[in-house]
């Protein structure tokens, strides 16, 4: 690839990242990947499966039901999840799918972090975890497809 198609290519993504309106903060991200799982859900489902998460990653304390209703109150104000009131228990759903989000929060970590530098992303990514060889095969199928 020429470098002048390189800088258009990352100032094209830097242009789609800075401008995506999907920035969940990390309450908000931990409800969003239960709802991709998981929806509709009610408050109380969700409430539930937080608290269980917390549980397995050994966090001492519970989060209140009425600490989940309020950040999916404040969700479906921004627009992140969508509730129906059709019936007495709310049901709520995600209204952004899980790649658009992972797609701006990597665009905005990899400026913050690696100057908008996809190569440095993926050696710091390769140099600190290792791959199975079936996610080495879809790698190298995916950098021959571009």
């Amino acid at each position: 690839m020429a470098s002048a198609s390189k800088s258009s290519v990352k100032k094209t993504m830097r242009s789609f990242f800075s401008t995506s309106s999907v920035k969940p903060t990390d309450a908000e991200l931990a409800i969003l990947q239960i709802l991709w799982e998981h929806q509709p859900a009610s408050v109380r489902d969700v409430n539930d499966m937080l608290n269980a998460k917390e549980v397995q990653k050994g966090l001492e304390g519970e989060i209140g039901y009425t600490t989940t209703l309020k950040i999916m109150q404040i969700m479906a104000e921004k627009g992140l999840v969508r509730r129906d009131e059709s019936n007495k228990t709310h049901l709520y759903s995600a209204t952004v799918s899980r790649e658009e989000t992972q797609k701006a929060l990597l665009g905005k970590f990899m400026d913050a972090v690696f100057h908008g530098s996809p190569m440095q992303l993926v050696k710091q990514a390769l140099g600190n975890y290792s791959p199975s060889k079936e996610e080495m095969e879809e790698i190298q199928k995916l950098l021959k497809s571009k």
